[in-house]
């Protein structure tokens, strides 16, 4: 009866502890192989918990036959982004129907433990801004330098110092020549005999005499104006008066009052600056994007709250070997005079480019060889894409292909999550290896 009793009483403890030692323990889920540390695969656990070694949470590895295991479809091991090039179902970033997914799980917890923030895919006006710097010019055409084109001495100086203002035909400087004052004489002489002679015949050698003494007036800088005005009087000007042909500001004055002066010396510089150029340079990477006639916009800092209206005139087929630049002329009306030469000048080109998918920059991996996205697909998976890319305008880039409108993609800590799915690929690699090679 002893022995009876001491039997049953053995098998109830046999049956009572395990049942007690599985109730103290978390219970593994069926489709989870291990738990690991994504910080070091190394690490395997039975139960979740704390990595002993960093004491983050440890993350569930999935059995490979498991339909929602993040092992079986993580980034092959060694490749992480590297690797996307041979992946199947990976053509021109878009993944193909009937073709394997490459998606990876990154629990939602740990993506806002590493800081991971959203985007949109979405479809918006392409506005792309080209800045540069330049300087002021003057125009070329609007300059006028005047020479000495006979010999003589400077009377007087009416604009003695550069940037003063004068108006159009206003006097700038006054020349006495005994040459010029002798041609004159000439002409007045030959006037004379043109009007006393009584025959038709005559007169024909003054007329002659007289259309040549003109034109030599003519090559020194007399106007028709002061022939006509010594024609009318019949009497010599003792000085020759040169005036602006245009309303400009002084550049340069040369000339010193009581100087000799030669034939070819410069005297006096006037410039219009009604219009003024602009001289910019681009990059090389910016000159097919150029064009004449474009529209620029141009600021100074001199004028903080201006903004002035010109366009493109000349584009430089000439690169300059160092910079890699090259100089772009731009025509600015300016009719107050307040762009100077010499001044800074801010560029900003603005060009529309039509609509279409944009993504912020922030949200585009490059790799070396091709850039890449995540793309969200919902409880923490995410799938990594190869995107084609247009020009970046502003911070957002323009998408050819490989993301469609209303996507959802990572847009910060993009390199932590390729590390993440790195760790994974490297996990499923170690699972799949024979238990002989795993410490090797």
């Amino acid at each position: 009866m002893k022995s009876i009793s001491l039997k049953l009483f053995v098998l109830a403890v046999l049956l009572i502890s395990p049942a007690c030692s599985k109730s103290g323990k978390p219970v593994k889920p069926p489709d989870v192989d291990y738990y690991t540390c994504t910080m070091h695969p190394s690490v395997h656990a039975e139960a979740p918990g704390k990595c002993p070694i960093c004491g983050m949470d440890l993350v569930p590895v999935m059995k490979k036959d498991s339909g929602s295991s993040p092992s079986a479809s993580a980034t092959p091991s060694g490749g992480g982004m590297q690797g996307m090039a041979g992946m199947p179902g990976m053509q021109s970033g878009n993944q193909t129907s009937g073709l394997p997914s490459h998606e990876f799980v990154v629990p939602v917890e740990r993506q806002q433990q590493i800081g991971v923030t959203y985007a949109t895919v979405t479809r918006a006006p392409l506005h792309h801004t080209i800045r540069a710097v330049g300087a002021v010019e003057t125009d070329l055409q609007r300059h006028w330098a005047f020479v000495a084109r006979v010999d003589g001495y400077v009377k007087e100086l009416f604009v003695p110092s550069a940037g003063q203002l004068v108006e159009k035909d206003a006097p700038l400087i006054s020349i006495y020549s005994p040459d010029l004052l002798t041609t004159e004489r000439e002409l007045v002489m030959l006037l004379r005999m043109r009007d006393e002679a009584k025959a038709k015949e005559a007169r024909i050698t003054p007329e002659r005499l007289i259309t040549a003494a003109e034109s030599r007036l003519r090559q020194w800088n007399v106007t028709d104006e002061q022939i006509v005005e010594i024609e009318r009087k019949r009497a010599p000007i003792e000085t020759l008066t040169l005036r602006s042909p245009f309303r400009g500001v002084v550049q340069e004055v040369p000339a010193r009052q009581g100087m000799s002066v030669k034939v070819g010396d410069r005297l006096i510089d006037i410039a219009d600056l009604s219009v003024v150029w602009v001289s910019a340079e681009f990059y090389e990477s910016e000159l097919s994007m150029l064009e004449t006639g474009q529209a620029v916009t141009v600021t100074s800092s001199s004028y903080p709250n201006a903004r002035f209206e010109g366009h493109v005139a000349v584009i430089s087929p000439f690169l300059e070997q160092t910079k890699r630049t090259a100089k772009v002329r731009i025509d600015i009306p300016n009719p107050d005079f307040k762009l100077q030469p010499g001044m800074y000048a801010n560029v900003e080109l603005g060009m529309d480019m039509g609509e279409g998918l944009t993504v912020p920059a922030s949200a585009v991996m490059p790799t070396g060889s091709r850039e890449v996205a995540f793309v969200d697909k919902g409880g923490g998976k995410l799938e990594p894409r190869v995107v084609e890319l247009g020009e970046q305008i502003g911070d957002h880039y323009e998408v050819k292909s490989g993301l469609s409108e209303g996507e959802r993609v990572v847009a910060s800590a993009n390199f932590l999550i390729d590390a993440e799915s790195k760790v994974q690929g490297a996990l499923k690699d170690f699972a799949a290896a024979p238990p002989e090679h795993r410490h090797q």
